[in-house]
């Protein structure tokens, strides 16, 4: 009874920081149009690095090259990933964005499958996204880019997550990408802010961005971890696209056609149904870490 408790209550927690990070994106929305993508993304690294820092400093004089490296690349592909992804919420909509940069986490679970209903699984989720994106000629390709862009950088970030979190204890190598990847994107973010803009609304905007789409859902993901499968997780996050595109036309104005709604669709409930047909593996070590930390 406990158990089937700590799961709904893991599951619950789950939706929430899925709602979160999805309501922080629709605000990023807002914000892009007036101080640019680059802003938006420092600030809310910003907010990570803040948040993770204070608890999870790494000890400098325990750092080699062997383990840094991977932490240094996992910052330069958290900043490759968020920007590409808001420069494709600007250009294409936060609800197309998502549904094609939730590509590059679904493609990796089935990279090493050979189950012929996976092949089926995915070219359904390939046709939807060829339907989303091809429906009526009006996208962006440069958008599409950005898109496959962070699609392909999250597919990074969650093989780098894994060798940083066997590599340094509890968010010690969370703390370096942040390091890293606030190195990247402040300089980028000076050189085109416009500081007439930046009033109290602006900045108390910004910091909401940084807090319900990192702060929040780092600080509870290994609660959350602990309480439900790594397939549940999955299956979960497989509906963000659709939440992503609910906040889209709840607080940026989006419309779908028909058919962009049913391609949407189609692309969460093939990732669903892959991930929830899966065999249970072994847990993971970075989901093995992310449960032993406090």
């Amino acid at each position: 009874m406990t158990e089937k408790r700590d799961r709904m209550i893991g599951a619950g927690t789950q939706l929430v920081t899925e709602v979160s990070i999805n309501f922080g994106s629709s605000l990023a929305g807002l914000l892009i149009p007036v101080v640019g993508s680059p802003v938006v993304v420092a600030a809310r690294q910003l907010v990570m690095a803040c948040t993770v820092l204070p608890f999870y400093r790494p000890k400098l004089a325990t750092l080699t090259w062997r383990r840094l490296w991977p932490a240094l690349m996992l910052g330069v592909v958290l900043a490759v990933m968020n920007l590409s992804f808001y420069q494709a919420v600007d250009i294409l909509g936060l609800g197309i964005a998502a549904t094609i940069e939730f590509l590059g986490p679904f493609g990796l679970a089935l990279a090493a499958s050979r189950r012929l209903l996976d092949f089926v699984f995915a070219a359904a989720a390939a046709t939807g996204v060829f339907l989303l994106t091809w429906t009526d000629g009006t996208l962006d390709p440069l958008g599409i880019v950005f898109g496959l862009t962070a699609a392909a950088s999250w597919a990074a970030y969650i093989l780098l997550t894994r060798r940083v979190a066997t590599a340094f204890p509890g968010l010690e190598g969370i703390s370096v990408a942040s390091i890293v990847s606030l190195a990247l994107l402040v300089p980028l973010a000076l050189i085109t802010v416009d500081w007439a803009l930046l009033d109290w609304r602006i900045l108390g905007l910004l910091l909401a961005v940084g807090a319900l789409s990192s702060a929040f859902p780092y600080t509870v993901d290994t609660f959350i971890l602990r309480r439900i499968t790594p397939r549940l997780y999955a299956i979960i996050t497989s509906f963000g696209p659709v939440i992503a595109a609910v906040f889209g036309f709840l607080v940026l104005g989006e419309t779908f056609t028909a058919l962009q709604q049913v391609a949407i669709l189609v692309v969460c409930v093939a990732a669903g149904a892959a991930i929830a047909t899966q065999r249970e593996r072994p847990r993971s070590d970075l989901e093995l870490t992310a449960g032993a930390i406090p």
